[in-house]
C-alpha cells in the first residue's frame, strides 16, 4: 500500500482512543455483511463507483478509492489545490464525476479518477453566511439537490432543500425554513426526493422521514417511531431504502451512537434491521447502494483493537 502524506488541515472530526473505522459491506436483506477495510483513522461517508468494482470514501478532507474486496487502495482522488472536503459528496449516474462539499461551504464537481475541482454553486450574499451541503443527483444526471444552512440576522440556523443544474446556475429553495430538514435524495425515478426532517417533531431533534415531489409538492411522511431517523438512500432498481435509526431523544446525526440501519420500501413500509453498533456521523451520509441494487456499504465506528497486518 502506498503511503499517503497527511493532510494539511488539523480541524476534522477524529477518532477517540480505542477506537477504529470499519468499512462495511451488506446485502439489502441483511445477510452476508463483511469488513471491507479496517483502520484507525476516520473515515466516512462511502459511496460505490459505477462499475461496480470500488468504493469512495473521505477521510481529513480528501477522497480516497479503495477495490470492494479490500484487496488494491485506499488511493488518493486528488483533487489539489482543494482539500478541504466534508463527508457529503455524490456521483454522477454515468460514474463519471465526483460532486462534493467542502467546508469553504461550496459545491464542486471533479473527475472520479481525480483532477482540478471546478466550484458549481452560486455564491450567495455574505450576509446570509450561507452554505451547501451536497446530498443527491437527479437519475438523468441533469440536476443536484443539496441542504443550504444560514445563519439570521438573530443568529438563528435555518437550514431548506434546494436543487440546481449540476453545471451550476440558479438553484430552486424547496422548502420554507420552518423546521430543520437534512439528507435530500431522488428516488430511482426521479419523481421523489427523499429527506429528513423535524416537521412532525414531538421534541427537538425527533427527525423523521419525508418525501415529496421534486418542486416541493406533496409532502409524504414515511415513518413514525420514537426513534430519529435519517438519511434515506433509495436502492437503483427503486425497490428498497436504507436509512440510519438514531437511539431516542438524539439530537442532529452526532458520532459514537448506538445506532441502527434499517431497510424499507419506498411507501415507509418496513422491512428488517440490518445492523446494529457504535456509528452516527459518517457512517452512511451518502448513497452508497451497488450498482446492481444488491448489497450496500456503511461505516462503523467500534472500541475495539485494530488487527495487526
Amino acid at each position: 500500500m502506498t503511503a499517503v502524506a497527511p493532510s494539511p488541515s488539523t480541524a476534522y472530526r477524529r477518532l477517540q482512543p480505542g477506537q477504529i473505522s470499519k468499512l462495511m459491506i451488506a446485502h439489502r436483506d441483511g445477510s452476508g455483511s463483511r469488513v471491507v477495510y479496517t483502520t484507525d483513522a476516520l473515515i466516512e461517508a462511502p459511496n460505490w463507483t459505477g462499475d461496480g468494482r470500488a468504493l469512495i470514501y473521505n477521510n481529513d478532507g480528501r477522497l480516497f478509492r479503495i477495490s470492494v474486496d479490500g484487496g488494491e487502495g485506499p488511493h488518493l482522488i486528488s483533487t489539489a489545490p482543494l482539500e478541504n472536503l466534508n463527508n457529503d459528496h455524490c456521483l454522477s449516474p454515468d460514474g463519471a464525476t465526483i460532486y462534493l462539499s467542502a467546508n469553504d461551504g461550496q459545491l464542486y464537481a471533479v473527475p472520479v479518477g481525480g483532477g482540478t475541482a471546478v466550484q458549481i454553486s452560486t455564491p450567495k450574499d455574505q450576509k446570509r453566511r450561507f452554505r451547501h451541503y451536497l446530498h443527491g443527483v437527479s437519475p438523468d444526471g441533469r440536476s443536484l439537490v443539496y441542504v443550504g444552512l444560514e445563519k439570521t440576522a438573530a443568529g438563528q440556523t435555518v437550514t431548506n432543500i434546494y436543487s440546481q443544474p449540476v453545471a451550476g446556475g440558479d438553484d430552486r429553495q424547496l422548502t420554507d425554513g420552518s423546521w430543520p430538514v437534512d439528507g435530500p435524495e431522488y428516488s430511482a425515478d426521479g419523481n421523489w426526493i427523499y429527506f429528513n426532517s423535524e416537521q412532525t417533531a414531538r421534541r427537538a431533534g425527533d427527525a423523521q422521514i419525508f418525501r415529496m415531489g421534486i418542486d416541493g409538492s406533496g409532502v409524504e411522511q414515511l415513518t413514525d417511531d420514537a426513534r430519529v431517523n435519517w438519511f434515506p438512500h433509495m436502492s437503483p432498481d427503486g425497490q428498497t431504502v436504507v436509512y440510519l435509526s438514531f437511539p431516542e431523544a438524539t439530537i442532529g446525526h452526532p458520532a459514537d451512537k448506538q445506532v441502527i440501519v434499517r431497510t424499507m420500501t419506498p411507501d415507509g413500509t418496513p422491512l428488517i434491521d440490518i445492523d446494529s453498533f457504535c456509528g452516527g456521523q459518517g457512517t452512511i451520509n451518502v448513497n452508497s447502494w451497488s450498482p446492481d441494487s444488491a448489497q450496500f456499504a456503511y461505516v462503523a465506528y467500534p472500541f475495539e483493537r485494530l488487527d495487526p497486518a
